[in-house]
């Protein structure tokens, strides 16, 4: 089953769990789980207190696990304001929206 099998309701959650192992795994985010981060939450500032270089991480991360790029100029502040705005991003923009496994995202370079 792959994710031409799911609809985009269907899709949105699985990217946002995915986006939120992610950020804690990847980003060193220490006191918090996955399951705690709300999906409306801030990405960065007062929510999860996120930087420009974790932002530069993210990207990165959203380029090797899903496919998509990125460029500075491209959506700014409300591309990354949340865990939905990504997640939706993600869905529209991946050719995979449930992330790449790490070996087929390595044998793709």
């Amino acid at each position: 089953m792959n994710h031409t099998d799911f609809s985009s309701e269907e899709l949105l959650p699985k990217v946002r769990a995915r986006l939120k192992e992610l950020l804690v795994s990847h980003l060193a985010l220490e006191d918090i789980t996955p399951e705690e981060i709300g999906d409306d939450e801030a990405i960065f500032g007062e929510g999860l207190g996120l930087d420009s270089l974790d932002g530069v991480e993210i990207v990165v991360l959203l380029q090797r696990q899903f496919g998509v790029n990125i460029k500075e100029t491209e959506k700014g502040n409300d591309l990354f304001r949340s865990i939905n705005t990504l997640a939706k991003y993600i869905v529209e923009n991946s050719p995979h929206p449930l992330g790449v496994p790490a070996a087929a995202s390595e044998d793709e370079k």
